[in-house]
């Protein structure tokens, strides 16, 4: 394993092939533990991928820690940083932008692509629909909810895994686990809402 690492972090592209072959059960295995705002589990898959290409570059033979070892930790932190940008209010008109959409009456040779954004400023009034929105919904919320589903609710989208919140509760993850279902399904009136 190690010579296939240092053939890769010498530029041997079948090298570095194999390693993400090897080890993309790794990254959709810790991906699953995590939840991107306005993303999907594809999008994470992508993030950890990213981690693991970090740690083929950067892993030092000799260290105490083995590769899987590193790679885990290097996927985890790349996950972990997309989510926490993700969830920050500084990025709302990224997470919220639409997606990039292609112009298909050109020819392959000139393609046009149009970016679409919202615009960043809402308008004085929806503002104040959006407070009173929010305000409304916030208390649905917590009017639908148990205090530890609540409290998992709100750790779950700040960015925190199972297992980090199993511990901050006191509880298993497989309880974690239980709670988000019951959760989504509590829940699942706002999806109606917004429709």
């Amino acid at each position: 394993m190690e010579e296939l690492i240092e053939k890769a972090q010498n530029g041997d592209e079948n090298a570095i092939e194999k390693l993400l072959s090897s080890y993309k059960p790794l990254v959709n295995k810790i991906a699953r533990s995590y939840f991107l705002t306005g993303g999907d589990i594809e999008d994470l898959v992508q993030e950890g991928m990213i981690g693991l290409y970090k740690a083929i570059k950067t892993f030092k033979k000799g260290k105490t820690a083995s590769f899987m070892t590193y790679a885990g930790t290097c996927i985890k932190n790349q996950i972990q940083t997309a989510v926490r940008i993700a969830s920050s209010e500084k990025n709302m008109v990224l997470s919220t932008a639409l997606p990039i959409e292609r112009n298909d009456s050109f020819d392959d040779e000139e393609e046009e692509i149009e970016i679409v954004l919202p615009s960043p400023l809402p308008k004085p009034d929806e503002k104040v629909e959006n407070k009173e929105n929010f305000e409304t919904i916030t208390k649905q919320i917590v009017k639908s909810l148990s205090q530890l589903e609540l409290k998992i609710l709100i750790s779950y989208l700040k960015g925190f895994n199972y297992s980090e919140i199993a511990q901050q509760n006191n509880i298993s993850k497989k309880s974690v686990d239980n709670a988000l279902s019951r959760i989504k399904t509590k829940l699942s009136f706002l999806k109606n809402q917004n429709n």
